[in-house]
């Protein structure tokens, strides 16, 4: 659940969510169903290339019956995986082969015996197809996990063009090898990523998850709170995260808060509980909040169809359009995708106007409650609707400015919180930092952060412990004040909490919340994203206890994920697991990053470089220069400039990729197209091709 855009937080994702655990596969969360659900158009793309490989015994799998809901299910051997509604399972020979609805992606399962990782890949791959497979792009030692040892994925390079992934996942247990094939369209990956989670999160035989039903929650005593303090001490040499501020709340009183670390590289100010820090997603959490509140005013309903509040609101879909209620805005679950580079390109001179604007060029690529789809520009436009109904005569975002003091900041007292950049960077605030080309901690460019500010009701909150703890407390309550006074009704406020959607394995997301069901414990909760900050925001109502976690280093997305697991530990006597995950998590981001790295030319190439144009233009995200300076290669595109290096493809194409920190946002293939120079740039379920002058 990031708030922003691909960046080299996106990269260490993997990791972050290798390090996550939950007990033994739980009914999913209730699926939405929608009675007026039209069928949608997929999003502006060129169709994807298809692989060279042929997909084995398509007649078995071209019978094989989509399931109608997740299913639990085996391999060959007896390891235990879900298949999503809507997906076929057919064993072929020595396979299991799951499909997307799409049928040009599957997850295949082989068993093995083998006496390595690497002949265990070989074997799997040879049952799978007689084409040779793509080149070999890294290969990462995975920690134990779920029951497997001497876990090790093997990434390969495809082109471009194919939009596609490839991996081969090798793990051991019993004296075997499950071998898990990744073969999956760049498009699938994004808007079934929950579902592919199912699939993907493989049990092996006879292991169940940790889990905590039936356990009281442990007070939170000073023994257990050092070793909480201990472990994020511990967890910020680990990740090399200069500064960390956080806050625990039990029983309506704050146990602890500070902070480790300091608030910039190089300079000797600490991090403490008044810290800011830009708290990214978790600002959707609390823009849902003042939503609720006009709720309970009775300025509007969860089901007023948006339009009947704020008639300029739509999508590129019309029908589609009359159908978005308030709850949908932040459901996650009208099937809007991503699309972030529009407005990350252009953000200067952005208002929330031109956002709304953009918004309205989306098509769904899924259909309403059918999949996780997350949406910052849905996000922004429910608060700007927000602000709307409660001052209807107002620009807009001023409007949700204020709707938001009144509504939440001031009867909460979070008197630190702000969306305004220039007053948070005047006092007691962290900066962003990232890892750089070679997996070194910097500081990171501040500016790409200003980008939200245009879509702030999604993510360009500052605020710091002390004011989060508060908003928690709130929520643990049930929507009383410390004083006992009732701040919001217990309905209004608990509606957020109900799933709209299956994220994945134990999870489910609300309007603007996550709900993880993990070790059999409902867990609410929102992680925030941008570049150079990194958090989350908790609280566990049966132990009557919350927690946020501020972190301003891109590893922080391995910190907050196990500082959840540490806090479980403690209140559960769960097994010790966290402190090694943080350790192994780290270990397999640097390696992420090292591999990455192997694969690019810095400077780069410059025969490659000698046949890109001097300016490219593309209508939806702007104008690029190529600048040549000392030696390097820059690209500038308005909004930010970076070096670049560049990456050699199968197909014979050149990729140009950013490299400075927090501005890898940025890989464009160079290649000529009707004798003109052309750039293409691609998120999971777009193209944007840039053409020379």
């Amino acid at each position: 659940m990031l708030a922003s855009p691909p960046s080299c937080a996106a990269l260490l994702a993997l990791a972050a969510a290798a390090a996550a655990c939950s007990p033994s596969p739980r009914p999913p969360a209730p699926r939405v169903t929608w009675a007026t659900a039209s069928p949608v158009q997929p999003a502006a793309a060129a169709p994807p290339v298809l692989p060279t490989h042929s997909l084995p015994g398509p007649a078995a799998i071209a019978a094989a019956t989509p399931v109608r809901a997740d299913t639990l299910a085996t391999d060959l051997d007896g390891n235990t995986f879900t298949v999503p509604a809507g997906w076929s399972v057919a064993t072929v020979g020595p396979l299991t082969v799951v499909v997307a609805p799409e049928r040009d992606s599957r997850v295949a399962l082989v068993d093995v015996s083998a006496a390595s990782p690497e002949a265990a890949r070989d074997a799997a791959w040879q049952a799978y197809t007689q084409a040779a497979p793509p080149p070999l792009r890294e290969a990462i030692d995975r920690e134990d996990r779920d029951g497997w040892t001497r876990w090790k994925t093997f990434r390969y390079t495809t082109s471009p063009a194919e939009r596609r992934r490839i991996s081969v996942s090798p793990r051991f247990a019993h004296g075997r090898w499950c071998v898990l094939i990744y073969d999956v369209a760049n498009a699938v990956a994004e808007k079934r990523g929950g579902q592919l989670d199912l699939v993907t999160e493989l049990l092996a035989k006879g292991y169940a998850r940790e889990s905590f039903h039936g356990r009281s929650a442990a007070r939170l005593d000073a023994a257990k709170l050092e070793q909480l303090r201990r472990f994020v001490a511990d967890a910020e040499l680990q990740t090399g995260v200069p500064g960390v501020s956080f806050g625990v709340i039990q029983d309506g009183n704050v146990v602890w808060s500070g902070g480790i670390g300091v608030r910039e590289l190089g300079k000797p100010a600490q991090v403490d509980a008044k810290t800011l820090y830009l708290i990214a997603s978790n600002t959707k959490t609390l823009t849902t909040l003042m939503l609720a509140k006009l709720v309970d005013q009775g300025r509007l309903a969860w089901d007023t169809p948006v339009t009947s509040v704020l008639p300029s609101f739509r999508l590129g879909d019309p029908e589609i359009t009359r159908q978005v209620l308030i709850r949908h805005l932040f459901c996650a679950c009208t099937g809007v995708p991503r699309q972030d580079l529009e407005w990350y390109f252009e953000w200067k001179g952005s208002t929330p106007e031109s956002v709304m604007k953009t918004l309205g060029a989306m098509t769904p690529t899924s259909r309403f409650g059918e999949l996780y789809q997350y949406s910052n520009l849905m996000a922004a436009a429910g608060g700007f609707v927000g602000g709307h109904a409660m001052l209807p005569g107002v620009e807009l975002g001023a409007a949700y400015d204020r709707a938001m003091q009144r509504l939440v900041f001031d009867p909460l007292g979070m008197t630190a919180t702000t969306f305004d950049y220039a007053r948070a960077l005047r006092g007691n605030h962290a900066m962003p930092h990232g890892l750089d080309i070679d997996g070194k901690p910097v500081r990171d460019a501040m500016d790409q952060n200003y980008a939200f500010i245009a879509l702030r009701p999604a993510g360009a909150a500052w605020s710091n412990v002390d004011d989060l703890l508060r908003y928690v407390a709130m929520e643990l309550a049930d929507g009383k004040l410390a004083d006992g006074g009732r701040y919001i009704s217990k309905d209004a406020l608990l509606a957020r909490r109900a799933p709209s959607v299956t994220v994945g394995v134990d999870a489910a997301y609300g309007m603007g919340m996550a709900i993880s069901t993990g070790y059999s414990i409902t867990r609410y909760h929102h992680g925030g994203d941008l570049f150079g900050f990194h958090s989350d925001m908790m609280w566990i109502p049966e132990a009557n206890v919350g927690a946020v976690v501020l972190t301003n280093g891109d590893l922080g997305t391995v910190l907050r994920t196990e500082f959840a697991r540490k806090l479980l530990e403690l209140l559960y006597d769960g097994e010790p697991q966290a402190d090694a995950n943080v350790v192994a998590a780290a270990r397999t981001a640097i390696a992420e990053l090292a591999a990455r790295r192997k694969t690019l030319t810095v400077p780069a190439d410059p025969a490659a470089v000698a046949q890109l144009a001097a300016v490219y233009r593309n209508a939806a995200l702007g104008e690029i220069r190529v600048v040549r300076k000392a030696g390097k290669t820059l690209f500038d595109f308005g909004e930010f400039v970076s070096e670049v290096a560049s990456r050699p493809n199968p197909d014979g194409t050149t990729s140009f990729v950013a490299i400075d920190p927090g501005l890898d946002v940025f890989a464009g293939v160079a290649e000529v197209r009707g004798g003109k120079p052309t750039l293409t740039v691609r998120d999971s379920q777009h193209e944007y091709v840039f053409s020379a002058d």
